[in-house]
């Protein structure tokens, strides 16, 4: 395949409006074409998230372990669902897994990384600009998910639901032990601004995006579903 070919692509792309299609066709069709490199790129963000949450793995309750390295496991949900279409096999859940996790957990990092500015400072330049751009990449891939999914009701419900569970036992109810939340770089009940403590700024930022990711889920459904219905037969 030539360069130019890399931007073409014979996957049908809808006429969607640009909120739930933000991402140049040519970038859609890039995506799609570098698949493998892409998935292998998610695995070793997967592999590098693990080992990065592993101090907090190891003070948290075994059964809670599903809830802690939240961006690892987003990345895994793409690089699974991304592996399986392109084996000629897509998982709907898997792609709206996928979709949720990665606008919510890529946001949300660099949310809290530009929030949290100065308390990240104990970071090196390097390593603070890598997590807010790759995290930032995690929502940008998000956007190419419906070329190759349909967002049906039951996979959107149950993203919605996995979703809400994990922030529900990351800021409001921790079931086992401490909220399992990713690490702060300050107290909890640190006052941040507009009256809000660092946990307050930190759950509303998970909380707006998991509502955005929903919306954003349900209007590419819609979107998809009127531009089927205005092709010719």
């Amino acid at each position: 395949m030539n360069v130019r070919g890399l931007f073409e692509s014979e996957v049908p792309r809808a006429e969607l409006p640009w909120y739930v299609a933000p991402l140049p066709e040519s970038i859609e069709n890039l995506a799609l074409n570098l698949v493998w490199p892409i998935v292998a790129v998610n695995l070793a963000g997967t592999a590098f998230g693990f080992y990065y949450y592993g101090f907090q793995l190891a003070q948290t309750p075994t059964e809670m372990w599903p809830f802690v390295p939240d961006s690892p496991i987003a990345t895994l949900f793409i690089a699974l669902a991304l592996a399986s279409w392109k084996l000629g096999r897509p998982q709907q859940w898997l792609i709206a897994l996928a979709f949720f996790g990665n606008i919510v957990l890529g946001g949300w990092t660099v949310w809290v990384h530009l929030a949290f500015y100065e308390q990240f400072g104990y970071l090196s330049e390097p390593m603070r600009q890598f997590l807010i751009w790759s995290h930032a990449a995690m929502v940008l891939q998000a956007f190419v998910l419906h070329r190759i999914g349909t967002f049906d009701l039951p996979a959107v419900g149950m993203a919605t639901l996995w979703y809400a569970a994990d922030t529900i036992v990351d800021y409001f109810i921790p079931i086992r032990g401490e909220l399992h939340h990713t690490f702060l770089p300050t107290s909890r009940d640190q006052p941040m601004f507009l009256g809000a403590d660092a946990l307050g700024v930190a759950a509303t930022g998970a909380v707006l995006l998991l509502i955005l990711s929903l919306y954003l889920a349900l209007a590419t459904r819609v979107e998809l579903e009127r531009t089927a219905q205005d092709s010719p037969s």
